[in-house]
């Protein structure tokens, strides 16, 4: 540990100060390959997502179709944290991020050079298991690598999937633009995603959980041990998992929606809001382990979740665009930090398991993604987007309320 002082509500065993001054070289060199992790995890989605409107008319496909692709990778990212968390207990976790990545690069290739609707859709299944490796597996790396430093770092490798996500959206604009094939550009960002995979083989942070089941004269401990995983504390901050990505769902999926159909906003100004969105969930996230280590994490998850209600508040009784853009960017501004710190709250709830809790938590983001793309547009469609995003602000208020139990290990428990 350092010198440095401890900020009360910041998890036991993690010093708010400078960095230990005798940190190895390699935790320098697999800090930098996880973040390149995070950015390639952001390139990948970004350009794909992006590319559904290029999707749509290569296959004839309508909105239906990919709603039905969506909903479907998200069920397999699941069935992919499941596998995460048993590769992680032999392997460990650089091997979880590794292969996540492999099946990444490889379900890119078979999507850009699908020649039939068929092989598109198991193109997207592989793309889903291995996102549910790869999100799982960053976020494992990144917890060790915390750990390691002693200190908050794990927003910035957020703000690495931020940037890289940023990027990709400009990469298919461009390539749109200026028509070039799907075929020969989005085999770029799979060449791009499988050189990162290398280097996480070669340099990320070895780690591994202790066994949840011990073998030998401590066998008859399995149950014991396997009570270790603190359930409760794991639930509490599954809600704001949840809640954080049911609101990044919404203004992923419907912001853009809202500001033109709600709001009559032009053309060129609706998509402004998600752009705007981004931009400052990437300032967020840029500043919040610096706010993580002078204040502590209940205090900026509090200041976070009352920020982003702020901004929310503003979205749902916007009278104009300007007012939604504006209220969107300052969601981001608040909201962007709450993913990244309920990961870093979870490392601590057991540190010898923390691999298995992070699996277990990253089920819930994909059931956040889900309610926000399905359950906000539901209630749309029923009533009005302004009420819809109702629920985005409701859960951000829950996001403070819960904010006590991102401290101490004791609290959290």
């Amino acid at each position: 540990m350092t010198g440095g002082t401890s900020v009360p509500g910041a998890p036991a065993g993690l010093d708010t100060g400078a960095a230990p001054t005798g940190l190895p070289a390699a935790a320098r060199a697999a800090r930098v390959v996880v973040a390149l992790a995070f950015g390639a995890q952001g390139l990948a989605y970004g350009a794909l997502i992006t590319s559904l409107p290029g999707f749509k008319d290569r296959f004839g496909i309508g909105d239906d179709v990919v709603t039905v692709v969506v909903l479907g990778v998200c069920l397999m990212a699941a069935v992919g944290t499941v596998l995460s968390e048993r590769q992680a207990r032999g392997p460990g976790s650089r091997a979880v991020l590794a292969t996540g990545i492999a099946s990444i690069t490889l379900a890119i290739l078979v999507i850009a050079l699908a020649p039939s609707l068929p092989v598109f859709l198991v193109g997207f299944a592989l793309y889903g298991v291995g996102l549910g490796q790869v999100d799982a597996g960053t976020n494992m790396q990144a917890v060790a690598l915390q750990r390691e430093y002693g200190r908050s770092i794990l927003t910035g490798f957020y703000a690495a999937w931020s940037v890289a996500g940023i990027l990709a959206t400009v990469y298919v604009g461009q390539y749109v633009s200026r028509d070039v094939p799907q075929q020969v550009a989005l085999p770029v960002v799979a060449a791009v995603v499988g050189v990162v995979g290398v280097l996480v083989l070669r340099r990320a942070w070895r780690a591994h959980d202790a066994p949840l089941t011990p073998s030998g004269p401590d066998a008859d401990a399995g149950p014991v041990r396997r009570s270790a995983l603190p359930w409760g504390a794991i639930s509490v901050l599954g809600i704001a998992v949840v809640a954080y990505y049911v609101v990044d769902s919404a203004a992923a999926t419907w912001s853009t929606i809202y500001l033109g159909d709600v709001l009559d906003a032009a053309a060129d100004v609706a998509p402004l809001g998600y752009g705007v969105y981004l931009a400052t969930t990437l300032v967020s996230r840029l500043a919040g382990d610096l706010a993580v280590r002078r204040w502590g994490r209940v205090a900026v998850v509090r200041t976070a979740g009352l920020v982003g209600a702020a901004g929310l508040l503003a979205v749902v009784l916007a009278p104009s665009p300007a007012v939604a853009i504006a209220g969107l960017g300052l969601t981001g501004l608040g909201l962007g930090v709450i993913a990244p710190l309920c990961f870093a709250a979870a490392g601590s709830l057991a540190p010898e398991h923390a691999d298995a809790v992070v699996a277990r938590l990253n089920g819930f983001n994909y059931l956040g993604a889900v309610l926000g793309g399905v359950f906000v547009g539901a209630i749309g469609v029923g009533s009005t987007l302004r009420i819809g995003y109702a629920v985005p602000l409701a859960l951000a208020v829950v996001v403070v309320l819960l904010a006590p139990r991102f401290g101490s290990r004791r609290s959290a428990a």
